[in-house]
Order: structure tokens, then sequence, then C-alpha cells
């Protein structure tokens, strides 16, 4: 038994960050200092913070190192593990009291975060199944399949009131109870593990930080609909979440959780993994099954759906890796437990990856209601560099643009959906005075045209040509009829598109157009972009009194449209121009105006 461990970060991001060296360097210092039987180095999944990364932690004493890089290895050993003292210049710090804070419980980011989809995240070795059986890992399955009737159990789910986390809130028992209630020789279990929204890495970070949850709520859902497959859907850019549900796989059938008669009972379970190719529609459950049996990843007209006829025309029941990340802790404390967390018809907690523009950049699980001004405010720590807050964008390309009048909008699926957005997978992307909102909804679209299958005209055409005047609008060739165009073409495309992709497609165009006219408008009749990010419609010029002359812009430039003796202030030639932004970029004396 080990007086302390060192908990690193070993998530994609911190990795990103040298995490594994940190790890190495951390096993030579204690090494050295004949340590190795007092303090054990864990790499685990991700802590949340990835903000303030790589992330050292030090327990029993709770102790939270920021920003750790390997050079800080030898002093976090020979300070803290030798002599006991805090290394205080890793520490977090307040940024309003500049207070040093040890403890994460303690800090903004946390303090208003309820982990059950992360709760093992950044406390285990997910490449351990022994320490994930030490937090009671496999105790929900052993319960279900020995104490509990598949009814039982999806009766237990049910009374949760979990509904699906992948998008559409779907209530997740009544899909388990769908499946059970088709007769099949047999039935699938579908992990949709396909994340493709822009910022999104929730499920990802749970599959690196965590896997065995999700192998043991997919056997749960197995035993409880009759299944005995179950099938990861994985997109291979993941690799670290693959190798690590390799292992967990591996690990599981080794110790009888996964296989023939799992824990001496009747019920067989087994697992496999299939790797996607990243195209973004296949997170829609029959694009994603088409992909699985090796068809084009386009979606299918429902009826069916996959309860009936699913993967190889067999009942399957998909949900995504959040979903599947909640049903074990349901099924330890119990539905009423579960059930007193969240708002009447949002039950439980939500896990956000948290980006853009926000001092706090990190993955995030709070209980549903929570107001978005409390996440982006309090646990998001404010906008970047003093700026103005502008919007923000859940639910990833089929959500909305949400403003400052929405910042009290509490967090749940119908109330996102009043405001014209919507709760999705979880990506949320926050917006300051810097963004142009045109420019925002052109980006999505661009998304969105490139990731639709094709399969339908709506969505086929329809956003192509949404995404035409969005161009010709931010080029400043846009006219007044071109919004009616835009309103008329979402209305359209949201009403008659095939899936899901299509349906939503127009909500960062709807949402913008109601919330950020005025944006559009200035866009059309005055031809200004006001964040000065269409470059169409910026005109750049030189002040005189701030140009020292240096030509780094006219160097720079690549149509030679500045001209100027040196040590002399310099000027552009507008005819010339094409509007790049390498001289304001290249500036150091703040001589650019841009208008």
């Amino acid at each position: 038994m080990y007086k302390m461990q060192l908990l690193v970060c070993g998530g994609t991001g911190c990795q990103a960050s040298a995490s594994a060296t940190i790890v190495e360097k951390l096993n030579e210092s204690l090494k050295a200092h004949g340590l190795t039987e007092d303090a054990q180095v864990v790499t685990t999944g991700c802590f949340g913070f990835c903000e303030k990364g790589p992330i050292v932690k030090v327990i029993p004493d709770n102790t939270f190192y920021t920003q750790v890089t390997p050079e800080d290895a030898e002093e976090i050993v020979t300070e803290h593990i030798l002599k006991g003292r805090k290394v205080n210049r890793l520490l977090y710090e307040n940024p309003e009291t500049k207070e040093h804070i040890s403890d994460s419980k303690h800090m903004g980011f946390y303090q208003k975060q309820m982990r059950i989809a992360l709760r093992n995240c950044g406390f285990i070795d997910p490449e351990n199944i022994d320490e994930y059986i030490a937090r009671d890992g496999y105790s929900a399955l052993a319960q279900v399949i020995t104490e509990l009737t598949p009814e039982q159990a999806i009766d237990m789910l049910k009374q949760s009131g979990l509904r699906g986390r992948g998008g559409a809130g779907f209530p997740t028992g009544l899909k388990w109870e769908f499946t059970r209630k088709y007769t099949a020789d047999q039935k699938y279990v579908v992990c949709n593990a396909d994340e493709g929204d822009p910022g999104a890495f929730m499920d990802r970070s749970i599959l690196e930080g965590d896997p065995n949850t999700v192998i043991e709520a997919m056997a749960i859902c197995g035993y409880c609909v009759g299944a005995t497959k179950g099938v990861v859907y994985i997109r291979a850019e993941y690799p670290l979440a693959i190798k690590r549900l390799e292992i967990a796989i591996e690990q599981a059938n080794e110790y009888g959780l996964l296989g023939k008669n799992i824990l001496g009972t009747d019920f067989s379970f087994d697992l496999e993994l299939r790797y996607g190719a990243g195209a973004f529609v296949c997170g829609e459950e029959t694009g994603l099954i088409a992909s699985m049996e090796g068809g084009r990843g386009e979606p299918n007209f429902k009826p069916p759906f996959p309860a009936e006829s699913g993967y190889n025309k067999k009942p399957t029941c998909v949900n995504n890796v959040e979903t599947f990340a909640n049903v074990p802790v349901i099924f330890l404390k119990g539905p009423e437990w579960f059930n007193t967390i969240g708002t009447e018809k949002s039950k439980g907690t939500k896990v956000f990856a948290l980006a853009g523009k926000i001092n706090n950049v990190g993955l995030i699980e709070v209980p549903m209601g929570i107001t978005l001004r409390e996440i982006i405010f309090e646990i998001g720590g404010g906008i970047k560099d003093g700026k103005k807050f502008k919007a923000v964008q859940t639910g990833g390309p089929s959500g909305g643009c949400l403003t400052e009048k929405h910042l009290d909008t509490p967090i749940d699926f119908d109330s996102l959906l009043a405001a014209g957005s919507m709760m999705g997978s979880g990506g949320m992307i926050v917006m300051d005075e810097d963004d142009c909102m045109v420019s925002i909804a052109k980006f999505y679209l661009e998304f969105i045209v490139e990731e639709s299958c094709g399969k339908c005209t709506p969505c086929r055409v329809g956003n192509k040509r949404m995404l035409e005047i969005l161009e010709k609008i931010c080029q400043g060739k846009g006219d007044m009829d071109d919004l009616d165009h835009l309103r008329n073409f979402a209305y359209v495309i949201r009403d008659t598109a095939l899936c899901g992709l299509g349906q939503t497609s127009p909500n960062p165009v709807l949402s913008t157009l109601d919330n950020f006219y005025d944006e559009y408008v200035a866009h059309v009749k005055d031809k200004k972009c006001e964040a000065k990010q269409c470059k169409a419609l910026a005109t750049y010029t030189i002040i005189p009194e701030a140009c020292t002359g240096c030509t780094v812009c006219a160097r720079n430039c690549p149509t030679d449209a500045i001209t100027g003796e040196r040590r002399q202030p310099h000027f552009i030639n507008q005819d010339l121009c094409i509007r790049c932004g390498v001289c304001y970029t290249k500036c150091k004396f703040n001589a650019i105006l841009v208008q």
C-alpha cells in the first residue's frame, strides 16, 4: 500500500502537452530518491480542467498542480513527496483574489459541478480493471443479472427519468423496452461513440478515462433487451480511446465479466469495436448502422426503428457513450436518487465540452437546470481578455446561438429548444464581441454541407443554396431579399429533410437571424462587418502618426499594395489591397486601422 499517489492526467489533451513525459520524469525522480515504495505515479483520464493542463494531483492531501511541465517533476518529488511542502508556483491561482488554491474542491471551475458520468475520470487508471472494481465497478451488473428480471431492471431505468444524451433526449428506459418486446434469434446493443460536433470531446474523454463503465452498462443493456452481442462504433480518429477500450474489453473477458455465462449465470454477452471514418452523419443511428454493415453512412427512413430492425436487420438498441455512463450508477444508487437531480423533465446531469472565448476551457458535468450564466461566468470563469460576451452555441452545428438575454435560461432539453437552440450531445462554444454572427452561421453551414450524406434533396441542395446566400452576404454582395430567402430555405429544410442532421441544420441560421438581425442588415445595407471578421467588407488604412516606416507590412503584403520609404509613413493602395489582413497581424505598432 502506497502512502501517496501522484495522479497524472493522461487524456488526449494533456498527452499532447507531454504528460507521458511527466509520468516518466516523476518515476525517475521517485526512483532516484528511493521513494518507489512510498509513492506511486498513476496515469488517469481527463480531470476536465483542460485550460490548466497538464494536471498532477497528489493524494491523499488532494493537492492540485496545474500547467505542469516535465521540468517540474523533480521539484514536485523533492518538495512535496520528500519534504511535505507544496510547490506554490504550480498551484491554481484565483484570478480575482490572486490567492493560491491547492484543493480542487475550492476552485470555481469545480464547485458547481456534479460528476456522475465522469465520476471515475481523473481518479483511476483506465487501463487497470481492478481500480474500476475498487470503486464499485461491475457491482451494478452483478446486481441486475442475479437479482432482477429484465422487466424489473427496465422499469427502474424508466423510473430514473434518464433521457438519451446523444442529442434527441429520448427516454432511455423506453428505448430499452421497445427493443426487448421484439422477438429475434439475435439482438444487438450498440454504443454510438461517433462524436462529430466541432469542439466536442465529451464521449472521447469518458472512453479514455473510464472505459469499463460503458462496457458494464452495455452488458446491463444486453441483459435487459435480450441481446448477447454488443458493438462500440467509434471514430478511428480516437486512437487513445480505442486502445483503452481494447484493454478494458480484454480484461473484462479475463475476469468473466464479458463472454459466456457472466458471473456464473445463464447470461452471455460479447463486445467488439467497429471503426468509423469520421462522417458526422454517422452520429444518426440509422446512418451509423449502415456504416457498421459496411455500407455508405446514409440515414434510412423510419419506421422501422432500429429497436425493431437495426444492425443486420435485427432488433438493436443504440445509445451514446454518456447515456451508458449514467446507467451503472442508477442501479447502484437507485432511480429515486437519480430522479432528485435535475428538472422535472430533464433528470440527472449533463456533460459539456466548454470551449471558445472563455477563460476555463474544459470538460464539465453539471446538474440539469443550471443556467448558462452560471456555466459561462462561474464555472467557465468569464470571457477571455475581459471582452464582452456575445453568444453561446449549444448543440453543435444542429444547435443555435443564444445571447445575453438567454443567460438565465436553465440548461435542460425543453428550455433550450424553446430558446431556439438544443441540448445536442454537449458542445458549448462561447463567442465574444469580436465574433461576426453572420460568419459564424456560415461556418456551421459549411460544416453541414461538407458532412451531408446527400441522400435527400432538402439537405443536399437546400443547405448549399443557403450557404451560397451567406457567402454572398459576407462578400458585401447581398440584398434584403436574401434575408427572406434564407428564412424560407431554413423552414423548408427543417420540415422536409430526411434525418436529424438536415432537420436541425438551419438552426444556426435561424437563431442568428432572430438574435442578430441587425448584423445581417449591416452586412447587406451598409456593407460593413462590425466585428471586422468578413475580410471582403474590411478597409485597411495606415495611421500616419503611428507608422514608424519599419516596412514590415510592405514586405509581407502579397499584392505589393503598400508603398512608402523606410522610416516614413506608408500608404495602402485600396485598388490593389485584397483585404487579407496580413498587414494588420504583422504590424507591431498598432498603425493599421480596420474599418
